[in-house]
């Protein structure tokens, strides 16, 4: 089928007897590609045998269920999209900083980080100490690859509370670090999270950097960890660490 697909795409005389089928085929080769790389293979079986219908619910409960900027990187907690409404209702009456602060977790679980660093900046402009606010911001400046302007803020917080958002600061500034280049500092931060939390983000991260130093067999306990705990993982964190876990699976194979 992928082969006919393809010699169908290269040719000019079906493009102009039919062009619907050809965007419809572009689209079905596009949800296709996305799948193989995604490694989403039950995905992409029904896409390749299927027509039309396949690509286009794996559209909706694949391709825009997790913004690209964000996939992997989520606060803590769950968030609902139809309470952006609602908060802009709110913030134009009462304009109150935790409203523009839970706007922008909406914005930055969404993937929209320009939009949350506006509702985060408007938030600290209300209340400029605001722990959760300033940890969040940091978080979306280093999504934006702005980690010199992410430092102070996830530092600041780090130094008020260590344990906040349950280790999601202590990663964001350990990944904060990486991106300045301070590998050694990073190398630290990410041991103190796997103290308290298992958490793949943190566990591959640390692999990663055990393997920099050619500490093989310190990477191989951390990625054997996260390959373990999905295998008895529920849906919903399997889901969410999905990310990871691949991650994970691909560095085992380098070290193979």
């Amino acid at each position: 089928m992928l082969g006919s697909l393809i010699t169908n795409l290269l040719n000019p005389e079906v493009w102009l007897s039919n062009p619907l089928w050809i965007v419809i085929s572009l689209f079905q080769l596009w949800m296709l590609i996305d799948a193989i790389r995604r490694q989403e293979w039950i995905w992409a079986l029904f896409i390749f045998i299927g027509w039309g219908i396949s690509a286009l619910l794996y559209y909706f409960a694949v391709y825009r269920a997790a913004p690209s900027a964000t996939r992997g990187f989520e606060l803590p907690g769950a968030y609902d999209r139809h309470r952006i409404k609602q908060l802009q209702a709110q913030i134009h009456h009462l304009d109150k900083a935790h409203h523009h602060s839970q706007l922008g977790d909406i914005y930055f679980q969404r993937g929209k980080l320009v939009e949350a660093e506006a509702c985060y900046r408007a938030a600290l402009e209300r209340e400029p100490q605001d722990l959760d606010t300033r940890a969040h911001l940091g978080q979306c400046l280093l999504r934006q690859h702005k980690p010199a302007e992410a430092r102070p803020l996830l530092e600041g917080v780090i130094a008020e509370n260590p344990k906040h958002d349950y280790g999601y600061s202590l990663m964001a500034l350990a990944e904060t670090l990486s991106a300045l280049g301070e590998k050694e500092s990073a190398l630290k931060l990410w041991k103190q999270v796997t103290e308290n939390h298992s958490y793949p983000r943190a566990k591959v991260q640390l692999a990663e950097l055990y393997l920099a130093n050619n500490e093989r067999d310190l990477a191989k306990i951390e990625l054997k960890d996260v390959i373990a705990d999905d295998d008895h993982a529920p849906a919903f964190q399997r889901a969410r660490d999905r990310v990871w876990v691949r991650r994970a699976k691909a560095v085992m194979r380098r070290l193979k």
